[in-house]
């Protein structure tokens, strides 16, 4: 079993998810007793948000270097960013160490095409449904088409993101938020909805939906348990 490397803490309540489905995945797959062999790096999420905010994404592709360096240092043999919205300087952090970065979007494109869809909505920050790290890598190397809600669609989910749900908060009326939204991509042509951030499985729950939702924490979580396991 290879040791998982985890860049955490953006927010904690995500890692805690990323450390429950790695730990799951592994017993599911050897039984009895075993558990993953993984090192976890969680940075002060307060100082990446700032960074976010303040458009400094520089300083905060520094954060992820020296984080990674740090799990690899620790023994890790894959490296997982546990947020989909730091995969905007993913390419930084990969070069930065000699150990295998297994990204999100790829993991996530996978289960997509296997399901056979090629137009999703992607549900994420303002910075992950705006900016082109996220939809571009979808359409230009796995030919997914994305759509994403319209502006104040964004703005309310961004608010929900870093006012609620990284902070711990499950509120029911952001959950009819949430619900109208989606139903709304649905309606213009999406097959499924990708919850690109990861705390928003803490608050949409497939059950609740009649179209697919790619929960992004627990595909990267067990795509990484499955890269341990080879």
């Amino acid at each position: 079993m290879k040791t998982i490397g985890m860049i955490g803490g953006m927010s904690w309540e995500s890692s805690l998810e990323y450390y429950r489905i790695v730990n799951e995945a592994v017993r599911e797959r050897l039984g009895g007793f075993h558990s993953a062999k993984c090192v976890l790096y969680s940075v002060d999420f307060e100082e990446i948000e700032r960074f976010q905010h303040q458009g400094d994404w520089a300083a905060a592709t520094d954060v992820l270097v020296d984080a990674a360096q740090r799990v690899e240092r620790a023994g890790a043999e894959l490296l997982l960013i546990c947020t989909n919205t730091m995969h905007l300087m993913a390419e930084s952090v990969a070069e930065s160490v000699d150990i295998p970065l297994l990204h999100i979007v790829d993991v996530t494109a996978e289960d997509i095409l296997t399901r056979g869809q090629n137009t999703v909505g992607l549900l994420g920050t303002q910075f992950t449904m705006e900016q082109d790290f996220y939809k571009g890598r979808l359409l230009d190397k796995h030919g997914i088409d994305v759509l994403v809600p319209e502006e104040e669609e964004r703005k309310a989910i961004h608010g929900i993101l870093y006012n609620e749900l990284c902070l711990g908060e499950i509120r029911k009326s952001s959950q009819d938020v949430f619900r109208r939204i989606i139903e709304g991509l649905q309606e213009r042509g999406a097959e499924g909805i990708i919850l690109g951030c990861t705390e928003i499985p803490l608050l949409v729950d497939q059950a609740d939906y009649d179209l697919p939702l790619f929960d992004t924490t627990a595909l990267h979580a067990r795509a990484a348990v499955a890269q341990a396991l080879i």
